[in-house]
């Protein structure tokens, strides 16, 4: 937190009042009604036992005076938007954010806090506060991505240096990050199966893609420099007969860049709700990512989501998709199909849109029934639980019980 009260003020304080839920504030770089994904997942279980608000960063107006927008989402979490005026630049931004940041928690002062950092750019503006426990959700390498600000790296070490603890999302990122800090706990991509098991259920088609021929390949995700356009368009080159579905955003890139053939459908972002509605009318998925720095340690969420669906999915050869889902060969436990290039990656569409859905699918459960996203949460929730237990120690005998550990 900021500066708390004086104690004999603060212990007035809670004799006079409930006790209040802790508060977890957390600091992202991404939007919360942007794409619902690992933060989304896992801060809307956290509102069950916090407080929760999610501090986004600024979107720029003309000629306004600087403000916070606070609304507060059906998931339970209070969603902060800095609106800051346009023209201001480098560090009258990051003071602006510190001063409503500030403002917001002026009320809060004395009341126990988790900050959950998903940037450490949030540093700019947040290397002030104290809170009660300070937890990094590493779930990208965000200075491998494009337009990373100079300062990222800088800013990841003072980060770990703060945090109690720190998760990643995926082998390869805790690979990378195991050795910088005490306490890096891997935590990849989980999966709310029930919601997708919906796309398993025969039903009406969705309006925009009912004209579609089949079969049906489809994409769902953040369209970014991270897919490997060149791939898609020698996939729907080389098979004309097949259409190819493309759900998600498109940032980062110019959309004026997206290969434009008639068997490819560009049709925008969804909303999660509707995702399985979508993914029902599709015959197989796939994962076109490129290979580069951006993809080097990610652990794409839509690999389970894929699967829940009922959908075969061919990727790319992701290191963590290879271990995690893809050949035996590999390491994997042999459900996802892996290619290289186009030729390749139409010979295993073609063969996965002709296998029998029955005996994998058999085998995907089993495989899903060991993951969700509670489960996930849980186990933060007890590793948050145990250090707090040992921040709480005074220094002796937290000196003492490292010793004994």
């Amino acid at each position: 937190m900021t500066d708390a009260l004086p104690g004999s003020v603060a212990h007035a304080s809670a004799l006079s009042q409930p006790a209040r839920r802790s508060l977890l504030l957390c600091l992202s770089h991404l939007r919360w009604n942007f794409v619902f994904q690992r933060p989304q997942h896992l801060l809307t279980r956290a509102a069950r036992d916090h407080d929760v608000i999610f501090f986004e960063e600024p979107l720029f107006q003309p000629g306004i005076v600087p403000r916070l927008d606070l609304h507060r989402v059906p998931e339970g979490v209070t969603v902060a938007v800095p609106l800051l005026p346009e023209g201001l630049q480098g560090p009258a931004i990051a003071a602006a954010q510190r001063s409503l940041l500030d403002g917001l928690l002026e009320a809060e002062a004395g009341r126990e806090m988790i900050a959950w950092f998903y940037t450490p750019m949030a540093l700019e503006f947040a290397a002030h506060l104290r809170p009660d426990l300070t937890v990094y959700d590493c779930m990208d390498e965000l200075s491998a991505f494009r337009g990373a600000p100079p300062r990222m790296l800088d800013l990841e070490r003072a980060l770990l240096g703060r945090a109690d603890l720190v998760f990643t999302g995926g082998r390869s990122l805790y690979e990378a990050k195991r050795g910088r800090h005490p306490r890096v706990h891997c935590f990849p991509s989980s999966i709310d199966a029930a919601h997708f098991a919906a796309a398993r259920v025969t039903q009406p088609d969705a309006a925009d893609q009912a004209a579609l021929p089949r079969p049906r390949i489809g994409f769902f995700g953040v369209v970014d420099e991270r897919m490997d356009l060149g791939l898609v368009a020698a996939l729907a080159a080389a098979r004309p007969d097949w259409t190819f579905a493309m759900i998600g955003p498109v940032v980062k890139i110019d959309p004026e860049g997206l290969p434009r053939l008639p068997n490819i459908h560009w049709l925008g972002g969804k909303r999660y709700a509707e995702l399985p509605h979508y993914l029902a009318g599709w015959d197989a998925g796939f994962m076109p990512f490129a290979r580069n720095e951006s993809t080097r340690f990610i652990s794409p969420t839509k690999t389970p989501e894929f699967l829940a669906a009922g959908l075969p999915v061919v990727s790319t050869p992701i290191t963590d998709v290879l271990r995690d889902w893809g050949p035996k060969e590999a390491g994997g436990p042999g459900l996802v199909e892996i290619a290289a290039d186009p030729v390749a990656f139409a010979a295993a569409l073609q063969a996965v849109l002709a296998r029998p859905r029955g005996p994998w699918l058999k085998q995907v459960d089993r495989r899903l029934a060991q993951l969700s996203w509670d489960r996930t949460w849980a186990e933060m929730k007890g590793l948050i639980a145990a250090r707090r237990t040992v921040t709480r120690l005074p220094a002796r005998e937290e000196a003492s019980a490292a010793r004994i550990a």
